[in-house]
């Protein structure tokens, strides 16, 4: 690439990247768990402000700087978007009694010693109905983490047979984002690239699953332990648990399905469940409206408070509920402890971190992107390729590398595939390779990656920080492996002819 000023030096591009990981791994050492509520973001702005300091000392000025950074956050602001509408979904859906009806059905159904086998199956179906991973996880797999608790089982693994799933699902629906981008990236096709992805991805989800039904048998001990009975009746003491309510998450994923977007689509779902609320759950939604109302006039006497409750109607508690549940904090008492610590849901306002987050993670990516830092580092894993083995190894590390500094699949897959393109051509390989391998590294792995759009997102909903999912995402980092082996053992390598079109032939 021609640089606008001054080429860094491959020590001044990796600088930032030495501070962040170093201040990173010194600062999760130091609040372990609790680094996510803010000094991880602190060590990504200070990282910025380090590549900023690179970037002003070749030449860039600051409203350079600060235009790659806007850049950067914009690209993610539909991301964030879905994130807020994503904690009221999760408000309403438990305050409808959605999520508690999908506990109770799913334990009646579900025993410890399939479960992280059937919930990898389950979440794998409906990503592939649906395009989405995030939708997935923010559906049926909160229920299941909710189930898979109430069974006993550890919340890493669970998590991890959710994302397992749901990124299998993700990465071969012809409905998803990523899966229509790598191709366009690469330029291949659609349904030619899903085809090729089949090679990799099968073998890498069947040994995800294997593993998982092992883990399923040596570990489904804990669950005994669970008084199953005693779970049921907690949830059905407080919820009017029925059929009717699953009608709610039916109609986001068939709005899904039509291809509706993910944003009118999320919060369609959440109105929705304000309104089952409204129907199946009367005296839990009045109930909070009333604790809400007390809350906004704490400063009232008891008596007085009780005069105003008398004088208020059932219509305002209730849209103090319904709100309450789209926006702040909502926990549900049984009496069971550990059912009450799955009825609890945030709202958009426990999104906000996660929000922060994200947009401390891109302030960090737009000033590494925008001042050629990140392409100054892969001109130099570029410089190494001198086979296919090589040259999709250094694809799939190019890739895992934007997922960690970028913090963005998107970035991961876009990036990597404009600087890859034409060494594939000039190599002879055909579009597809690379397609399947911005994918089979670049979509799975964001997951992994604490400050990365998808982990933090993801272990928000969930609920599981990712460091305790991570050791248990068995398919996404079986599938990076999985490409690298293929391309090593040139096993469905498919090459191209001297005018550019395929052979079919493969190395």
């Amino acid at each position: 690439m021609t640089y606008k000023y001054r080429k860094p030096s491959l020590l001044q591009a990796f600088i930032p990247i030495i501070f962040l990981v170093v201040a990173l791994f010194i600062n999760v050492y130091v609040f372990k768990d609790s680094s996510l509520d803010g000094s991880n973001q602190i060590i990504l702005i200070l990282s910025a402000a380090v590549a900023s300091l690179v970037a002003l000392k070749v030449g860039y000025k600051w409203n350079e700087l600060q235009d790659g950074i806007v850049k950067s956050i914009s690209s993610a602001m539909a991301s964030i978007i879905i994130l807020l509408l994503i904690g009221a979904l999760a408000g309403t859906w438990l305050l409808s009694g959605i999520v508690p009806a999908m506990i109770y059905y799913g334990m009646q159904i579900l025993n410890p010693t399939i479960f992280l086998f059937a919930a990898c199956i389950v979440c794998s179906i409906v990503s592939i109905a649906t395009g989405s991973s995030w939708t997935t996880a923010a559906t049926v797999g909160i229920a299941l983490i909710g189930i898979g608790k109430a069974l006993g089982l550890h919340e890493g693994m669970i998590a991890g047979a959710v994302l397992s799933g749901a990124y299998f699902g993700d990465k071969m629906s012809p409905l998803s984002d990523t899966t229509n981008l790598a191709p366009a990236m690469a330029g291949t096709d659609l349904f030619t690239h899903i085809r090729y992805m089949t090679y990799t991805t099968v073998p890498s989800i069947v040994i995800a699953l294997i593993i998982f039904l092992i883990l399923g048998f040596t570990s489904s001990g804990s669950g005994q332990a669970v008084e199953t009975e005693e779970i049921l009746a907690a949830i059905t003491s407080r919820f009017n648990i029925n059929g009717w309510l699953f009608l709610v998450p039916i109609a986001v994923v068939v709005l899904i399905i039509k291809k509706v977007p993910a944003i009118p689509a999320i919060l369609i779902g959440a109105l929705l469940g304000s309104v089952f609320a409204l129907i199946f759950q009367q005296d839990i939604i009045l109930s909070i409206g009333e604790l809400v109302h007390k809350g906004v006039h704490y400063q009232l006497t008891g008596a007085e408070y009780e005069n105003l409750k008398a004088t208020t109607s059932n219509l305002e508690f209730g849209f103090l509920g319904s709100m309450q549940a789209l926006f702040g904090d909502i926990s549900i008492a049984t009496g069971n402890e550990m059912v009450d610590e799955l009825l609890t849901a945030g709202g958009m306002y426990g999104m906000l971190k996660t929000v922060w987050l994200i947009l401390s993670a891109m302030i960090f990516g737009g000033v590494m992107e925008s001042t050629g830092l990140l392409k100054r580092i892969a001109e130099a894993i570029i410089s190494k390729v001198n086979s296919a083995g090589s040259l999709v190894a250094a694809t799939t590390g190019s890739t895992i590398f934007f997922n960690v500094t970028a913090s963005d699949q998107y970035l991961s897959i876009v990036v990597p595939g404009r600087m890859f393109a034409d060494i594939y051509k000039e190599m002879g390989l055909a579009p597809e390779n690379l397609s399947r391998t911005l994918e089979d590294s670049g979509t799975v792995t964001s997951v992994l990656v604490p400050w990365n759009t998808c982990g933090a997102y993801h272990s928000t909903v969930l609920g599981v920080p990712t460091l305790t999912y991570l050791p248990f995402a068995f398919f996404n980092y079986i599938s990076p492996l999985m490409t690298m082996v293929f391309a090593y053992l040139k096993i469905k390598i498919r090459m191209r002819q001297a005018d550019n079109t395929e052979t079919g032939a493969e190395a």
